[in-house]
């Protein structure tokens, strides 16, 4: 169980809590089991990653490989289908998958159009924070370090949106009406020490942008707590919903956080700051 935890960027516990069991389920379905269309819930499984993966190396973009068949999957489909001359209807049945996986196998890129679309928003964006607009999740615990973070950033001229629900699904769906540039979660271990950064990672796909955000994060954090901060990509449930580069920082012991409050919310704002300067290609060391 460790192992499947370990693959899918799940938290390891070696535990089958709701998350892990809903991956398993996922994890069983492949492109053409079953009829894919966007459904309310979205549909979710390795069958819709598959999908995207083969339309994204298409030059189709379906947005993230997530695994989850929302709009933009729905319109990158419709968009294949026209141009194979298929019914436009934005379903992937039998006629739809067949087709793709003849179109694929023969003239797929060599890079997802996600990676190229992501890294060109990259380079069109200003080097700075003005303007920028950045949400902020908090569930419990570290309020203090959310607001004094959200004064900062405003400071510097960024616009802020907090995000409050208890439901972290809940918080990406309000991230994403919002439409925030970028996301950052953050989560208190009690009773732990240290503290643990992770982006998207998942399936054929990881944020290069969140990734990048999550070192900066642990290089300014390091300075303010006692251990070396962990940065891991995983495909936690707020990583994996939220359209725009995302990273969720947990942090701990509660003592230490409410000592440090002020500092760690001007070492995430420094992160921002250093993230909007850099570019992708620019060394996470």
């Amino acid at each position: 169980m460790e192992s499947f935890q370990r693959q899918r960027g799940l938290r390891i516990d070696g535990v089958v809590g709701s998350s892990t069991w809903g991956t398993l389920i996922e994890a069983g379905l492949r492109l053409g089991d079953r009829l894919l269309y966007r459904a309310h819930p979205m549909l979710r499984g390795d069958d819709v990653a598959e999908l995207q993966s083969r339309l994204c190396s298409l030059g189709f973009d379906t947005g993230r490989v997530d695994g989850i068949f929302g709009d933009a999957t729905a319109q990158a489909l419709a968009e294949f289908q026209r141009n194979v001359q298929l019914p436009v209807d934005g379903t992937a049945g039998k006629a739809s998958v067949d087709e793709l996986l003849r179109v694929s196998a023969r003239h797929q890129t060599l890079a997802l159009v996600t990676n190229v679309r992501e890294a060109e928003e990259r380079r069109s964006q200003p080097r700075t924070l003005k303007g920028r607009h950045i949400g902020i999740g908090e569930s419990g615990g570290l309020g203090t370090v959310a607001g004094a973070l959200n004064r900062q950033l405003a400071a510097a001229g960024a616009r802020v949106t907090l995000l409050s629900h208890p439901d972290e699904s809940a918080q990406a769906a309000e991230a994403n009406l919002a439409d925030v540039d970028v996301y950052l979660g953050l989560r208190l271990l009690p009773v732990t020490t240290g503290c643990i950064i992770s982006y998207y990672s998942g399936y054929t796909y990881e944020s290069e942008a969140g990734k990048l955000l999550a070192h900066k994060a642990a290089m300014h954090v390091n300075q303010v707590v006692s251990e070396a901060s962990e940065v891991q990509g995983m495909s936690l449930s707020v990583l994996r919903e939220t359209r725009m580069p995302a990273i969720v920082v947990e942090v701990g012991p509660i003592d230490l956080v409410v000592e440090r409050s002020p500092q760690l919310a001007e070492a995430l704002a420094s992160a921002f700051a250093s993230w909007a300067d850099a570019r992708l290609d620019d060394s996470t060391d």
